[in-house]
Order: C-alpha cells, then sequence, then structure tokens
C-alpha cells in the first residue's frame, strides 16, 4: 500500500491530539510523575498508548500550526492535567497528614528531602510510601490510562474542557486534602492531646518535675503507639481516598 506524504502528514497530525492528553496526563500524575520515571520512559509510554488509542476513534483533521490548533493544543493539555492533579488531591492529604502527625508528636524537625514535593516530615515520607503501595496493589496505574482511553470518548477532541460544572466539582474535591488529612491524623491528634492535658496536670502537681524532659519522649512514644495502632485505618482511608479519586475523574469529564 503506498501512502502519499499528505495521507502521512494527516495521520502524524491526528496522532498528535492523544499524545499531548496522554502526556499531560503522565506530568501531573502520581507514579508517572516522578524523577524515577524518567523524561524518555513518558514519551515512549505516551507514544504506545497514543499508537494504540489512534485506531479507536475518528480524529478532526485540525492544522496544530494554525489558532485553532493552538487552541486545542492547550485545551488538552489542560484535560490531561486536570485528570493528573485529581489524583494528586491524594497525595497532597497524605503529605499534610504526616505533617500534622510530626507536628503533634514533636518531630517536625526529622525531616527528609523528597524529590518529588521537597523537604517533608519522615512520617509525610513513610506515608507516601505506604500510599503508593496501596495505588499498585489497587492496580492505579492501569485504571489511570483506562480512564485516559475513556475520556476521549466521553470529551472528545475538539470540545472545549470548560463546563461551569466540571471546574466546580474540581474546586470542590481539592477540599479533600485538608479533610482526608485530619480523618487520617485525627486518631493521633486526639490521643496527643489527652498526653499532653495529662503532663500539664502533672506538672501543676509536682513543679519540680523538669517538663521538658518528660514531655518529648512521651509525646514521641505515645504517637508512634497510636500511629502503629490505627496504621490499619489509615491504609483503608488511603484507599477510600484513591477510590473517590478515580470516581471524581470519571464523574468530572462526564459533566465536561
Amino acid at each position: 500500500m503506498n501512502l502519499a506524504s499528505i495521507d502521512i502528514v494527516q495521520h502524524f497530525f491526528a496522532l498528535i491530539w492523544p499524545m499531548i492528553r496522554i502526556s499531560a496526563m503522565f506530568i501531573a500524575a502520581p507514579i508517572y510523575s516522578l524523577k524515577a520515571f524518567n523524561l524518555r520512559l513518558r514519551i515512549l509510554l505516551a507514544l504506545v498508548l497514543a499508537v494504540m488509542i489512534y485506531p479507536m476513534y475518528r480524529w478532526p483533521q485540525i492544522d496544530p500550526l494554525s489558532a485553532e490548533g493552538l487552541f486545542e493544543v492547550f485545551n488538552q493539555i489542560a484535560i490531561g492535567a486536570v485528570m493528573g492533579m485529581t489524583l494528586q488531591v491524594v497525595v497532597a492529604a497524605v503529605v499534610v497528614a504526616g505533617q500534622s502527625m510530626s507536628n503533634s508528636m514533636g518531630m517536625s524537625m526529622a525531616s527528609m528531602i523528597d524529590p518529588a514535593i521537597g523537604n517533608v516530615p519522615v512520617i509525610s515520607e513513610f506515608l507516601q510510601v505506604l500510599s503508593t503501595l496501596i495505588f499498585v496493589s489497587l492496580g492505579g496505574h492501569g485504571l489511570l490510562m483506562g480512564l485516559v482511553i475513556d475520556s476521549f470518548q466521553t470529551l472528545p477532541i475538539g470540545q472545549v474542557f470548560a463546563g461551569q460544572a466540571a471546574w466546580g466539582l474540581f474546586v470542590q474535591w481539592s477540599s479533600m486534602v485538608f479533610l482526608g488529612a485530619l480523618l487520617m491524623a485525627l486518631p493521633i491528634m486526639v490521643t496527643l492531646l489527652f498526653v499532653n492535658m495529662g503532663l500539664g496536670v502533672l506538672t501543676r502537681a509536682t513543679p519540680s518535675l523538669q517538663i521538658f524532659s518528660v514531655a518529648l519522649p512521651a509525646s514521641i512514644i505515645a504517637g508512634f503507639l497510636v500511629l502503629w495502632l490505627s496504621l490499619g485505618h489509615v491504609g483503608a482511608r488511603i484507599q477510600w481516598l484513591w477510590v473517590q479519586s478515580f470516581e471524581q475523574v470519571r464523574h468530572l469529564f462526564n459533566l465536561a
């Protein structure tokens, strides 16, 4: 079969649109946005997915060098970025929960350098590892690819992603950063509140007691004990957040 150069150019222009959306999603989504998942792997995976998706749909002939094509490029970038940022809300909630736990335990100075986020407490790093393992065990990497493939049917190329309901839902979902963090950190925060109240009463009863030499070890020991006892609750809450995030992505593109 002989292909004219104009046909090759048209197929290439049509292949660009799914690849832009998929690439933007990989840049913003959890796991795929990590530095360990380098740029070559992202490009290769985006190209493979775009080639696999290409025969499944009919693609409009839009010149990417025109004004309409430039607008569509930014539209596809916005769609992929919103899809990835919706899932990143869970990662942010896990980090905020770890920071709240560390502050309550008096371990806010014990921090690590995370290449993806920056300087975070060690408990946040531990919860991030737990969150990543739960994400992979749920098959989140495969579910995310399935969502981006389905998005070309619910939100085809050429349809503008600017619905008020969709953006409102995305902003509303972003509040889960604080609500999810509170649900995960609440057992430790409440327990340490009662521990500090008890230490305050003990200080009033025995003024000669060196409270600073007792309070910090007691808070750390109590905090780690409660974290160990509530680890199942924290893991279940992280799993619930991941499931809710995938449902939000699907609902988001149905509204758009």
